[in-house]
């Protein structure tokens, strides 16, 4: 990447100055990052080892939690480190690829929800043609489809960050690079790069948002045609599916279309987006969904009994 101005590196203030609360930064995020591992490598794992969690729906949930893995390592690591280390600075060229990351699964983790609200929109209120629509074919072709809306909004944010030029500070409040620190520190009217960031990532949160919204709505109310037992299981994927959209829109709704101001509790909500989110879905999609919880439990009986038959 060739940057247009002579900065090299920037230095960020991270999430506090104060060194005692800059020791709790590093405890509550290693603890959250460690956990958010460790949850979503273990639905990645035991959906790849099922043989009876083989539906799309598990498939996109397999995605959704590379993806939350990915999106949270892109940010976590660095946080961690700079909050032992007086020296946060961060190379030019870093500091842009982190930005294309923030956002290319940010955008990735938006699409692979919707994908999931459609399969369960199919599976419940068109289940005859289930197999046929959501067929493995037409899950692959959505994943790709996924990657490439993904890339769209990521490189042009990229191409925008690009085109600033930087003749003040280098100092960046905040603990990461995204495109609204970058912009308090170019040197040039903002106005129109401020307008092109909203609708290229506060139109995605917001319409996403809608539709999926609406798609759960007409879910829930085409449940109501179902008998209780028969309505019991899809209702309770269903309010999943729900919940996590709610703490995945309300943030990234917030991020992108308060007006561009840096306050502590603007850090904190994105902090929460981009590493609480995703440490608490895979807790959500576990502890209330028996088929998975069931799945890990076989897969560690047979774990124990094949290491005691050794």
């Amino acid at each position: 990447m060739q940057q247009n101005n002579s900065v090299t590196e920037f230095i960020q203030l991270g999430l506090t100055q104060d060194p005692k609360r800059q020791k709790m930064v590093f405890v509550i995020i290693f603890i959250f990052y460690v956990g958010m591992l460790m949850g979503n490598l273990l639905i990645i794992m035991t959906i790849i080892f099922s043989r009876t969690l083989g539906s799309p729906m598990y498939f996109f949930l397999f995605y959704l939690s590379l993806v939350d893995t990915c999106f949270s390592t892109s940010i976590a690591p660095r946080l961690i480190v700079d909050a032992l280390f007086a020296n946060k600075s961060i190379f030019y060229n870093e500091c842009l690829t982190q930005v294309f990351a923030l956002h290319l699964y940010g955008c990735m983790e938006i699409f692979v929800l919707v994908l999931m609200a459609m399969d369960r929109y199919v599976a419940i209120c068109k289940p005859l043609n289930y197999t046929t629509i959501m067929s493995w074919q037409v899950c692959i072709i959505l994943i790709v489809l996924v990657w490439i809306g993904s890339f769209t909004p990521s490189t042009a944010q990229i191409i925008l960050a690009l085109r600033l030029p930087f003749c003040r500070s280098n100092l960046i409040d905040h603990y990461c690079c995204d495109m609204q620190p970058l912009l308090k520190l170019a040197c040039m009217d903002i106005y129109v790069m401020n307008l092109l960031m909203a609708i290229n990532s506060g139109a995605l949160c917001a319409s996403s948002f809608i539709i999926l919204m609406i798609s759960y709505i007409v879910i829930l109310h085409s449940l109501l045609n179902h008998s209780a037992e028969g309505r019991k299981k899809p209702l309770s994927t269903c309010t999943s599916h729900v919940i996590v959209v709610d703490l995945s829109f309300g943030p990234c709704i917030f991020i992108h279309t308060w007006p561009p101001t840096i306050f502590p509790m603007d850090k904190m909500v994105e902090v929460f987006y981009m590493i609480g989110t995703p440490f608490l879905n895979p807790l959500i999609y576990t502890l209330r969904n028996a088929e998975v919880k069931n799945v890990m439990r076989n897969l560690w009986h047979v774990r124990i009994t094949s290491e005691s038959k050794r």
